[in-house]
């Protein structure tokens, strides 16, 4: 795995608008005194088009849908708990209505996804935006599980005009797409391992998560599914759910509030609707704010959903064929 690349997924994103800046001069960025170091080239480079709105959440939507309603592509840049929730009224009002009536394109970019500023506490930590961003209609909303796709997702959003949340992970992370062949991006996922009778679906930093539970259980000779979901909404539910019909019990994992509208509930949503019996395991965070201190590890294993815990789970139900009083019950002990 050492040549997979290591890379935070803003710089790349933020690098590949800066460079379509050059050729497309209707591309304008605003920041709510969030840096990074491309940014500055922006700042230096196209001065005409960059506004520091400071700390002003709420602001940098007002500005940026003005821009937008002039005809500009608007990238608008905070901290992904900040962006969504602190100006999620003007969110609302000024892009997901107006968008309704008229065309325009802004591209909401949130850094910290999920516990990516695991340090820094509740304030920072960011489990509702999957939520309340796929609640608002005419919106869409991207989940990228790496660098890779964060890149590509640049000209799909100069190309398609509609509003958008972009949320990303802060961290470093290595590159999952690197060696990954053709498929089709507007699809929404992508299956990155086949397996039998389990599958997990996953979004985010969550995926690699996935693809090492994947790894552990093959030693036991237990082969799995992952599928990365990094389209949330708009998604293809149908092409999704012919590959999910093919299992017997299927898993999702995610940095956010379980039973409360995220992917989980997306999956469930999916079965039911299309009146089957395949058995579903959720994991996720508790009905609570994470004030414990710690490593994304540790606030996993304090939720029950570190790598060991579900990997435990699951080949315990593979001993016992996944029926739903073993689930109930392995979840329960």
């Amino acid at each position: 795995m050492s040549h997979i690349q290591t890379k935070r997924m803003r710089d790349v994103l933020l690098e590949k608008i800066y460079n379509k800046m050059y050729e497309n001069k209707k591309i304008f960025f605003v920041s709510a005194d969030f840096g990074s170091p491309v940014l500055d080239k922006v700042r230096e480079n196209f001065e005409d088009r960059f506004i520091n709105v400071g700390i002003a959440e709420q602001n940098l939507i007002n500005v940026s849908t003005g821009l937008a309603l002039e005809g500009f592509t608007v990238y608008a840049y905070a901290i992904a708990p900040f962006l969504t929730m602190r100006a999620y009224e003007q969110i609302r009002v000024n892009l997901s209505i107006t968008s309704q009536i008229k065309e325009m394109n802004v591209n909401l970019i949130g850094v910290g996804a999920g516990v990516s500023y695991d340090m820094s506490g509740p304030t920072h930590h960011c489990f509702e935006d999957l939520t309340i961003m796929g609640a608002l209609p005419n919106f869409i909303v991207f989940s990228p599980s790496d660098w890779t796709l964060a890149e590509r997702f640049v000209d799909f959003s100069i190309r398609v005009k509609k509003p958008k949340y972009i949320r990303l992970d802060s961290k470093p992370l290595p590159g999952i797409y690197e060696g990954v062949g053709e498929f089709n991006f507007e699809d929404g996922f992508c299956e990155l391992l086949k397996g039998e009778e389990v599958c997990i679906v996953s979004t985010g930093y969550m995926t690699h998560k996935a693809l090492k539970v994947a790894e552990e259980l093959k030693k036991n000779k237990i082969n799995i599914s992952v599928i990365d979901l990094f389209l949330v909404k708009p998604l293809n539910e149908d092409l999704l759910f012919d590959h999910l019909k093919e299992y017997t019990c299927i898993v999702t994992i995610e940095e956010a509030f379980i039973n409360k509208g995220g992917v989980d509930s997306l999956v469930m949503n999916i079965l039911r609707d299309r009146d089957t019996d395949i058995r579903v395991l959720n994991f996720g965070f508790k009905d609570q704010y994470a004030f414990h201190i710690g490593s994304r590890s540790y606030l996993y294993k304090q939720n029950q959903f570190d790598k060991e815990n579900i990997v435990r789970i699951i080949r315990e139900l593979k001993l016992k064929n996944y029926s739903r009083a073993a689930l109930k019950g392995i979840m329960l002990a």
